[in-house]
């Protein structure tokens, strides 16, 4: 299934995702450092929802209490809770 999650507090404003069984794929980010958000979509491709969550959820950036990371586990997690309902 395809989640959109608009993000709070980075630089980037939206990530997208799929999430099926479990497995996390396809994930893009809107705005923020292209280069390394390439990056986090490509290594996390493919991997269990729970295991990128306990990976990212909690990394900040800088000042910032959140990241693109963490914006990433969040929306993973939200869209684990809502699979669950």
């Amino acid at each position: 299934m395809k989640y959109v999650y608009n993000t709070k507090g980075t630089c980037s404003t939206q990530i997208s995702f799929e999430l099926n069984d479990g497995i996390v794929s396809n994930v893009s980010f809107v705005r923020g450092c292209n280069g390394n958000l390439k990056a986090i979509g490509r290594l996390v491709e493919g991997m269990e929802a729970e295991k990128l969550i306990s990976i990212l959820k909690g990394n900040s950036c800088g000042m910032r209490s959140t990241s693109c990371a963490d914006q990433l586990a969040i929306a993973v997690e939200n869209a684990l809770k809502e699979q669950a309902e």
